[in-house]
């Protein structure tokens, strides 16, 4: 039997971390590809949508995570080099490779667990972008400091669709999203677009400085079957507007 010489053995040991640390587990996924490709991220790199990496709202940039997707068990590891995804239910944007490892490019999102193989130095880049981050999702009503913040959102948005009065006659807008890039609520409309929904609409509040993205102008007597439809299909952060 041939044998394997001790310095190998001994190098092979310190490349392999020993340990990876659960960082957050049930936690939703999304990706983001083309629209985005050869775009700056927030580190200051291109972004390549055929490298394994990933966007967070706060964890340091060269953070290492391990991705698993719960519905299928296959796994990845994606490096941080970008903030977001800036919607409150969110948790992860993932390289559009990253994706497919994951098999999740049908689904769009899809429930993750995380954790970390190896933290990325906390730089002062990191600290401001993630602060900015932070100030976003407080613009849009969300948060990113924990999934307990997210659970509260997506509460709050069920309470706001069974006491809405959904009047016989009245119309009423469905909100999915609110992103601090138009690009961002291009590429979750066309998510929706593929996941077989219509009347999507782009509204931009300059004064925010965020674009939303809503079902419009849904009957009163649809808007149940509606929101059901989009929950069934992933799209569980909803916020009801009646049109006026």
């Amino acid at each position: 039997m041939k044998r394997i010489p001790l310095l190998i053995i001994a190098t092979l040991i310190f490349l392999t971390p020993l340990f990876s640390e659960v960082y957050k587990n049930g936690v939703t996924a999304s990706y983001y590809a083309e629209d985005f490709h050869g775009k700056r991220t927030s580190n200051g790199e291109r972004f390549n949508m055929n490298d394994y990496t990933c966007a967070h709202k706060s964890l340091p940039f060269n953070t290492i995570l391990k991705v698993t997707n719960l519905a299928n068990g296959k796994t990845c590891q994606v490096r941080v080099n970008d903030r977001g995804p800036f919607v409150a239910s969110r948790e992860i944007d993932l390289s559009k490779a990253a994706a497919i490892k994951l098999g999740m490019i049908g689904s769009g999102t899809t429930k993750v667990k995380l954790e970390i193989v190896k933290k990325g130095a906390n730089t002062k880049l990191s600290q401001q972008t993630a602060a900015s981050a932070s100030k976003i999702m407080a613009k849009i009503g969300g948060s990113s400091a924990n999934s307990k913040n997210s659970a509260n959102s997506k509460s709050t948005a069920k309470a706001s669709k069974k006491s809405a009065n959904l009047t016989p006659g009245t119309y009423w807008d469905i909100q999915l999203g609110a992103f601090s890039t138009k690009e961002n609520a291009k590429e979750f409309a066309r998510k929706l677009s593929r996941a077989g929904f219509h009347d999507i609409v782009l509204q931009t509040s300059a004064s925010q400085g965020i674009t939303r993205v809503a079902i419009k102008k849904v009957p009163a007597s649809k808007v149940t079957d509606t929101q059901n439809q989009l929950a069934a299909a992933g799209f569980k952060d909803q916020t009801l507007r009646q049109r006026k």
